[in-house]
């Protein structure tokens, strides 16, 4: 059994992070009737890194959307432990303003995977201290996702982001959002489960997929919304965001058109 984690909180709850955040946030005039009139009065404190603010383990990667510069050819920028741990990439991979939580976006001309033709700013589930893929069976043990997150921005004309997956060489099941539309989908059937149909852009909401005995359950906000049989046996998870469009279906074909993500937390566990 092995567990990678931030600590979990209910949703919407504030914890000491936020609260400190708040405290700086307070700026000049607090620091002024606290120090007394010949304080220099300090700036808010910067927020951690987004692996710090996350809580991320060493069993985690980075997918971003820009490019590579140590590639021969263009491919998306891959960042693993111990680099990780100290990175950020505004405003692909960042911290909210609040220092609460980090924001994944993925712009319509990001640069993509081989296996694709849409950009992603996606944690990538690792082992052994981040050197290797992880790689699982639905059949064997219980493995189990959690994200608090909320969808902020979809991109234009498609306007359709997947923001949780699990996968195996093929997208398992997926949260995904179309305009107001979240579904939970299944293999292709990318309408397979209808969560909700008024989804408002910001909503803080827990995705939750629970795989084992061959079947994968799916879970918004505690409550089960489908189970799906399956059998893989090299499933991973991802969290972040994973934007479902292009500059071949959706314009401006430029950095201001992307889809975005905020998480909270992101845990997974092993059993």
């Amino acid at each position: 059994m092995y567990t990678i984690t931030s600590p979990r909180m209910p949703l919407r709850t504030t914890n000491r992070r936020r609260a400190a955040c708040a405290v700086a946030s307070l700026g000049l005039g607090t620091a002024l009737l606290s120090a007394g009139p010949t304080a220099v009065a300090a700036g808010p404190a910067a927020c951690e890194s987004p692996a710090k603010v996350l809580g991320l383990t060493s069993n985690w990667k980075i997918q971003l959307p820009v490019d590579d510069p140590n590639a021969s050819g263009t491919q998306p920028l891959e960042i693993k432990q111990p680099a990780l741990a100290s990175y950020d990439n505004a405003p692909w991979f960042t911290p909210t303003s609040a220092c609460d939580g980090v924001k994944f976006r993925a712009a319509v001309n990001g640069a993509t995977t081989t296996n694709t033709s849409y950009p992603r700013s996606e944690l990538r589930e690792m082992t052994n201290n981040g050197a290797s893929n992880a790689s699982w069976s639905s059949t064997s043990g219980t493995h189990t996702l959690i994200i608090d997150q909320a969808i902020n921005r979809l991109p234009s004309t498609k306007s359709h982001v997947v923001a949780g997956q699990i996968h195996d060489g093929n997208d398992r099941s997926v949260f995904r959002l179309e305009g107001t539309s979240l579904y939970v989908t299944k293999d292709n059937d990318t309408h397979h489960k209808l969560v909700t149909d008024n989804y408002k852009l910001g909503t803080e909401f827990e995705a939750k997929f629970v795989v084992g005995g061959g079947n994968i359950k799916a879970y918004y906000n505690g409550v089960l919304q489908t189970t799906i049989p399956v059998k893989f046996t090299t499933g991973y998870f991802k969290a972040g965001v994973y934007t479902q469009a292009n500059c071949g279906n959706s314009s401006p074909c430029d950095t201001s058109n992307y889809g975005e993500t905020t998480l909270y937390n992101v845990s997974v566990k092993h059993s």
